[in-house]
């Protein structure tokens, strides 16, 4: 196995690994320790079979069902990521952690990329959440500790997307703005534009200004990310944990394919 960074900070290329084969304990193993290091890992050149590709989401642990998928025909565990000259939007066009308004939020997604626009285009920026918590200073970092922020589903599926759900309503918990990830032990800042609706405790006012000043320290920090470039046949594993991404739709109107798995963290997010 052979690991390229992308960054001296986040994201990695893998090379030497099979991900149709049985992982032997090793490569897991170095799957695992490199995933916590790097936090983006991106496989080329990988064949996989829809029920290969879940296997390998299994190894890390129990398969998410994604909100959208509860409405929809078809295996429950792939998100299909589909974008084409008619589509009314593309998933993930704006910075976002995914489905932060679970409970359990995933712990990592596996996107496989079938189709990329021939055009060119179609990245996907991530950026590191450790780094911009870091990056803030210790004045800003004593206010936000402690405080609560509430992620709400129909922020993006109803109000973006216009899906309603299909009975009921979409999952909105709260988390702590600054969590610490379960197996680093490290600080970073957990809220994001795509899901995090309000800051418990501050006036409407104040939560949108101070969401708004953490929503664009994100957007505006270059050094924060890696860019990922697809290419068929490409599955990229981030940590959903300590990551953000954002995948550019500037391929208009040719079209883009992939398919997700994710896995449901072991526990909630926690300071």
């Amino acid at each position: 196995m052979e690991i390229r960074t992308l960054t001296p900070h986040i994201g990695a290329e893998i090379f030497g690994v099979d991900l149709a084969q049985s992982l032997s304990n090793e490569d897991f193993a170095a799957i695992h320790q490199a995933h916590l290091e790097h936090m983006v890992l991106v496989f080329r050149d990988q064949h996989l079979s829809r029920e290969q590709h879940k296997d390998f989401g299994r190894k890390f642990g129990q398969l998410h069902v994604h909100p959208l998928n509860k409405q929809r025909q078809g295996d429950e565990a792939i998100l299909v990521v589909k974008t084409t000259a008619t589509s009314a939007y593309t998933a993930g066009d704006g910075w976002h952690t995914d489905v932060t308004c679970d409970e359990f939020p995933p712990m990592g997604s596996m996107l496989y990329m079938k189709e990329v626009p021939e055009c060119g285009g179609g990245d996907t920026l991530y950026a590191d959440m450790y780094l911009a918590y870091e990056l803030l200073s210790d004045t800003l970092k004593s206010m936000l500790e402690g405080l609560t922020a509430v992620h709400d589903g129909a922020l993006p599926y109803l109000g973006s997307y216009k899906i309603a759900p299909a009975e009921g309503q979409y999952p909105r918990n709260e988390h702590p703005v600054i969590v610490t990830h379960p197996e680093t032990g490290r600080k970073l800042l957990y809220v994001n534009s795509g899901f995090t609706s309000h800051i418990k405790g501050l006036s409407r006012r104040e939560s949108n200004a101070l969401l708004d000043l953490l929503f664009r320290h994100i957007e505006s920090t270059p050094r924060l990310t890696c860019r990922v470039q697809w290419q068929p046949n490409t599955l990229t594993f981030w940590d959903n944990r300590c990551t953000q991404h954002h995948a550019i739709w500037d391929y208009f109107p040719h079209s883009r394919y992939g398919e997700r798995v994710s896995i449901v963290a072991a526990q909630r997010p926690a300071a």
